[in-house]
């Protein structure tokens, strides 16, 4: 490969990692073409975006955007990376990718590394709690419905209070009669 074409592949790289705010870092060797196909599937669904890269190439434009050094330990072997905008979703995508496989050590596409709010997991034991962890809009819903709670609550007590009083009243003007 010419150093031109290196030096276009690495912009590219560069540009699409500036354009996702989280990306992972994935071995996927050993899938075979049906597989591989199914993880496309799954991505495009989830709007993850799947880019295979040679690891030289993708350390120089990681190296570029001066992300943590500490990820270069993880571009060994076949990589590839996972850029998305929701945190948890590329983490939620291989655990349900990897669900039905018995043997866990050898499933695939397995986390290599992840950088995820600024902080980047290093390792496949971080799966879980990358999974779990709550995207900035889900934290926002869950605040709003908080903020919302006692409000509602206030409301409800007020209108089943008046409902109350409206049904004595009512009771005590038809023993008048």
């Amino acid at each position: 490969m010419k150093k031109e074409d290196k030096t276009a592949l690495i912009e590219q790289l560069k540009s699409q990692i500036s354009e996702y705010q989280h990306f992972y870092l994935t071995n996927i060797e050993g899938l075979d073409a049906e597989k591989t196909s199914a993880l496309r599937r799954a991505c495009f669904k989830q709007d993850v975006k799947l880019v295979m890269a040679k690891n030289t190439l993708l350390k120089k434009a990681l190296e570029a955007k001066g992300v943590d050094a500490s990820l270069f330990d993880a571009l060994k072997g076949n990589t590839a990376l996972m850029l998305c905008n929701t945190g948890n979703a590329p983490a939620k995508l291989i655990k349900e990718f990897t669900k039905q496989e018995k043997d866990k050590e050898a499933a695939r596409p397995q986390l290599k590394a992840a950088y995820v709010e600024e902080t980047v997991y290093m390792g496949a034991q971080n799966l879980e709690f990358l999974s779990a962890i709550k995207s900035k809009n889900e934290l926002i819903a869950e605040l709003v419905a908080l903020l919302q709670s006692p409000a509602k609550n206030v409301v409800s007590a007020l209108q089943s209070g008046g409902t109350t009083i409206h049904g004595v009243l009512k009771t005590l003007g038809d023993k008048a009669e």
